[in-house]
């Protein structure tokens, strides 16, 4: 076994620290910013939910422009669309009392659409 004849358990309380702290590294410093990695997860989706809606919308009047052959009417027309639906999809997601609300959709959901 162990030849530890420490009888305060100084000993064994190094070597336990020493244990957990290589289960559970330190957690580093809290940023100085005060940002933390949920503001950047906020702002990538919100970028996704604009482009994704643009690209959407130019995919869909493309689309339709090639289909019945009126380019580029519909092309222009729902690409105005796409950018609108981002826009309201990143105003929906960021806006103040959608942060802070409790949830009340029909289905218990977020409340959001």
């Amino acid at each position: 076994m162990d030849k530890d004849n420490d009888p305060s358990g100084e000993s064994f309380n190094r070597r336990l620290q020493a244990a957990r702290e290589r289960i559970e590294p330190r957690r580093p410093a809290e940023q100085e910013s005060g940002g933390t990695l949920s503001d950047l997860g906020l702002v990538i989706r919100s970028g996704t939910e604009l482009v994704s809606a643009l690209v959407v919308g130019v995919a869909m009047g493309w689309g339709l422009d090639h289909w019945l052959h009126t380019k580029p009417w519909f092309l222009i027309v729902f690409s105005l669309l796409g950018g609108v639906a981002g826009v309201l999809n990143v105003w929906r997601l960021v806006r103040p009392d959608a942060m802070n609300t409790k949830a009340d959709g029909p289905d218990s959901g977020s409340g959001r659409l």
